[in-house]
């Protein structure tokens, strides 16, 4: 049986009742996305919550509403933040994106979300896997739109996807794409994910590559840097 639970340096994470579990995805997001001078944060499809504690240990004076469909994963999110150090920092919602836009009364400087993205692929099994991992649930479009009703004038989006969602994230139009991260397994590899800042702001774009693996089980000094204040071995 798998592990029910996954411990970072600050919390731990409980994910038993979690659709996707604690993967190197929601972390990359967590640490990668510019949380500097933001105050308020929607984590979009929060699941276990690892995100919202991420970027609650990297502010302390953040504050972070948590929103996820699957309502075991909120029950649990919820009760990860409160055994964390951050429990007043996070408010988790059992609600879609759709739902949460039409009756929200704020706007964000961060939204992140980690997102279903199996699109017209095969469905994994299971029921709330298969939610948590579709994008039948929240498109690109829908997240992308939605997100520009909910931020302030000069706040930031930011997601991880698929590699090859990569051009089709680059070409929406209802935000200003201002930072690419190429991420790549392994030397030699092709790139797996990408991550991308979308912006209310028009800038120049950066852009760069990550590297998680130097080999088999030896991360990257750049992985290394980005994530040494969650990993309990880094």
């Amino acid at each position: 049986m798998p592990n029910p639970y996954f411990k970072f340096k600050q919390f731990t994470i409980y994910h038993d009742r979690c659709a996707m579990k604690v993967g190197t995805d929601g972390v990359l997001l967590g640490a990668w996305a510019n949380a500097q001078n933001i105050k308020n944060v929607l984590d979009v499809g929060t699941g276990s919550g690892l995100i919202a504690l991420m970027l609650a240990q990297r502010n302390r004076d953040m504050l972070i509403d948590a929103i996820d469909i699957d309502n075991d994963a909120v029950e649990q999110a919820g009760e990860n933040a409160m055994r964390s150090p951050f429990s007043s920092q996070i408010r988790c919602f059992n609600t879609s994106l759709q739902e949460y836009a039409l009756n929200c009364d704020r706007k964000y400087g961060l939204i992140v979300s980690n997102p279903p993205y199996f699109g017209q692929s095969l469905k994994p099994p299971g029921e709330n896997r298969s939610v948590a991992r579709h994008t039948d649930s929240l498109s690109v479009d829908e997240l992308i739109k939605l997100s520009s009703e909910l931020l302030f004038h000069n706040g930031r989006l930011s997601v991880i996807y698929p590699f090859e969602y990569k051009n089709y994230l680059l070409e929406q139009d209802n935000l200003f794409v201002t930072r690419v991260t190429n991420v790549y397994p392994v030397p030699g590899s092709l790139p797996k994910r990408v991550l991308v800042e979308f912006s209310k702001q028009r800038s120049s774009l950066e852009e760069n590559d990550l590297l998680i693996e130097k080999k088999r089980h030896i991360y990257s000094d750049e992985f290394i840097s980005l994530a040494k204040d969650y990993y309990l071995k880094l």
